[in-house]
C-alpha cells in the first residue's frame, strides 16, 4: 500500500498521486504538469478516439457507465473547492471516473456496451467517507440508547462474551450494507472484535464480501477479557493476515488499530506494534484519543514519541476531544488527522470542546452505529450546526449580534468527503474528479424533501436524507440501485442477521448492566449529571430505566 508522504509544511499536503488514466479536461487529478500536458496532447486526443476499441480489444471485462443530464458536484484541485456542473455527464470506466462533461462539451464515442443512465433532475456526488466505525456491533442496535461512555466500556466486555465468529461475520456484513445504503462508500473500521484468530478471519471475510471500500484496522488489545488471546498471538495473527493478503485486488486494505500509546505505555509492546505496521506498510493506523477525566490519552504527542507520526502511514485520531494547542500543531506539521464523531461525542459524553479549532486537519466519523445514525450525512449536518452554535455563542456572550455564518455547507461537504481522503492519504477517493475512484452517489432531486432545490450542496447537506439516495457505486460497481441494495444475496444476509441478532439480544437483555460507582479507571470519580424531567408531577418520562 502506497501513501502520500507526511510533510513538514502541512499546507503542501494537497498534492495527490499520479492518476492511472486521465481522459478529459474537467477537474483533472494533478500530477501531469502543464508542460507535460502539452507534450501529451496528441496522445490524449488519440486515446479519446481509440478508447472504444481499446476497451473492447484490450480489456473486454472493463465495463463503462455514462451518467448524463444531472447536476455534478465535482472537485477542483486547483481551487481545492467544489465545482458545480449543471446538466452534465460523468463517464465511469472500470473502477475510475474517466470523463466529466458540461452541457457544452462533446462526449467522445462510447465503448461498445456502455450503460447509459439518465440522471436528469438528480444530483451526483462522490461517496461519503467515514473515518471511525465499529462495524461488527450491528447486532446490538437499540440496546443501549441512553448509556454514557463509562457504561459503554462495560457493554463492550459483555458483548465479547456473547458472539461467535459467525455472529461477527453476519453482523459486520449487515452493518456494511447499511453503510453502503446510506451512501458511505469508504470506511475506516476500528475492528476491535479480535477476541481470537477465528474472530479476526470472520470480520475480515465479511468486509471483503461487502465490496465496500474499507480500511480494516486490525485492533490489537493487550487487555482482552473474553479469551486468552495474548498480544503476542494477536501480532502473529496480524502478520499472518498481512502475508496471506486475502484482501488483495479488493477495495479492502489492511490497517492497524491500537489504544496503548499512553499516558503509561508498555514501551516494548508499542515498539512491536509500530514495527508490525511498518513491516506491512498498513493503509492506516488509528487510535481512540480521549483525554481529560477519561484518561484515555493516546494523544498525538504520545504517538509521536514512538516516531509513528513521521512515517508514510497515515494516523487517524478518533475523537481527540480535548486536543491541546501543541497537539494541534503537531497534527499540522506531520499532516495527520482527527476523526470527529459528532453524534457519538454528544451521546456518550465525550464532548468535543476544541474540535472546531482543528477542522483543517479533521474528517467525520460515525463510531457506534448501534446507538444512532449510521450515515455520514447526519453526522455532518449535526457537526455543521453544532459548530455554528459554538461560534455564534462567542459573539452573543459579548452582547453582539452575529453578522455572518461561521461555517458553510461547502466546508461541511468537504469534511465528509475530501477530508476523509486526505486523512487516509488517498487523493483518489472523496472527490468527483477525472482519474478518481468511481465511488459515486446519485440523489433523487425530485423527492419531496429535495423538490425545488437550487444549490445542490445545500440540498444534500441540509435537506437530503438516506431515503433520497437512489444509486451508490464503489469502484464502478453498483452497491445500491433504484433505492435498493444491489446484492442478490441480501435477503439471505438479512435473514441470517436477524436470527443472530434475536439470539444475542435475548442473552444480552437477561442481565442488566451494573451501575458504575466509585472511581473510573482513569482515577477520577464518577458524578451523575442533572437528569431532565419532561413530566409534570410524579415521574420524569425518562423510560428505558433498565439501560440508563
Amino acid at each position: 500500500m502506497e501513501h502520500e508522504p507526511a510533510v513538514s509544511a502541512y499546507k503542501n499536503h494537497r498534492s495527490p498521486c499520479l492518476p492511472k488514466m486521465i481522459f478529459t479536461r474537467h477537474t483533472l487529478l494533478p500530477g501531469l504538469q502543464p508542460q507535460l500536458l502539452k507534450m501529451h496532447l496528441n496522445l490524449l486526443s488519440w486515446l479519446v478516439l481509440a478508447l472504444p476499441s481499446l476497451a473492447t480489444t484490450v480489456s473486454p471485462k472493463v465495463s463503462s457507465i455514462l451518467f448524463s443530464g444531472g447536476t455534478i458536484i465535482a472537485f477542483n484541485y486547483t481551487t481545492e473547492g467544489l465545482e458545480v456542473i449543471r446538466n452534465g455527464s460523468v463517464l465511469v470506466t472500470g473502477d475510475r471516473i474517466t470523463g466529466i462533461f458540461s452541457s457544452s462539451d462533446a462526449i467522445p464515442p462510447l465503448a461498445t456496451g456502455t450503460e447509459q443512465v439518465d440522471i436528469t433532475g438528480k444530483i451526483i456526488t462522490t461517496g461519503f467517507i467515514d473515518t471511525h466505525r465499529h462495524g461488527w456491533q450491528t447486532v446490538y442496535k437499540t440496546l443501549i440508547p441512553n448509556i454514557s461512555l463509562s457504561k459503554y466500556f462495560i457493554f463492550f466486555g459483555r458483548a465479547a462474551t456473547l458472539m461467535t465468529p459467525e455472529d461477527v461475520h453476519i453482523s459486520q456484513l449487515a452493518g456494511l450494507y447499511e453503510a453502503l445504503n446510506a451512501g458511505v462508500t469508504s470506511i475506516l473500521d476500528h475492528a476491535h472484535h479480535i477476541w481470537g484468530s477465528e474472530y479476526a478471519d470472520a470480520g475480515l471475510q465479511a468486509t471483503i464480501e461487502s465490496g465496500a471500500r474499507v480500511f480494516w484496522a486490525f485492533a490489537l488489545n493487550s487487555n482482552i477479557q473474553a479469551s486468552n488471546f495474548t498480544i503476542t498471538e494477536q501480532l502473529e495473527k496480524f502478520r499472518d493476515i498481512g502475508r496471506k493478503a486475502a484482501f488483495k485486488n479488493t477495495p479492502t486494505t489492511l490497517g492497524l488499530g491500537y489504544d496503548g500509546w499512553g499516558p503509561l505505555p508498555n514501551v516494548t509492546e508499542v515498539e512491536e506494534v509500530v514495527a508490525a505496521a511498518k513491516e506491512f506498510n498498513v493503509s492506516v493506523i488509528t487510535t481512540h484519543s480521549l483525554e481529560g477525566a477519561w484518561g484515555y490519552d493516546n494523544s498525538p504527542q504520545n504517538v509521536h514519541s514512538f516516531g509513528a507520526l513521521n512515517t508514510s502511514i497515515p494516523v487517524v485520531f478518533s475523537h481527540a476531544s480535548f486536543l491541546t494547542a501543541t497537539d494541534a500543531q503537531l497534527l499540522r506539521v506531520t499532516n495527520q488527522y482527527v476523526s470527529v464523531t459528532p453524534e457519538s461525542e454528544m451521546h456518550y459524553g465525550h464532548d468535543h470542546p476544541k474540535n472546531h479549532l482543528i477542522l483543517d486537519q479533521a474528517s467525520i466519523g460515525v463510531d457506534t452505529h448501534i446507538t444512532f445514525s449510521s450515515d455520514i450525512l447526519t453526522q455532518t449536518r449535526l457537526w455543521l450546526q453544532a459548530t455554528r452554535r459554538e461560534l455564534y455563542r462567542h459573539v452573543l456572550d459579548d452582547w453582539h449580534v452575529p453578522s455572518t455564518s461561521p461555517m458553510s455547507v461547502n466546508q461541511a461537504f468537504l469534511l465528509a468527503t475530501r477530508h476523509g481522503g486526505l486523512a487516509l492519504r488517498r487523493s483518489d477517493i472523496g472527490v468527483l474528479a477525472v482519474g478518481a475512484k468511481a465511488d459515486l452517489v446519485v440523489w433523487d432531486g425530485t423527492s419531496p424533501s429535495l423538490l425545488g432545490w437550487n444549490d445542490p450542496v445545500a440540498a444534500v447537506i441540509l435537506h437530503a436524507s438516506v431515503g433520497d439516495i437512489e444509486h451508490v457505486l464503489v469502484d464502478g460497481k453498483w452497491k445500491k440501485r433504484d433505492g435498493k441494495v444491489a446484492e442478490k444475496t441480501y435477503p439471505e444476509i438479512r435473514r441470517k442477521f436477524l436470527e443472530s441478532a434475536a439470539r444475542i439480544q435475548k442473552a444480552f437483555l437477561q442481565t442488566p448492566l451494573p451501575d458504575p460507582s466509585g472511581t473510573f479507571f482513569s482515577g477520577y470519580d464518577y458524578a451523575e449529571p442533572l437528569k431532565i424531567d419532561t413530566l409534570r408531577g410524579p415521574g420524569t418520562g425518562y423510560g428505558h430505566e433498565f439501560w440508563e
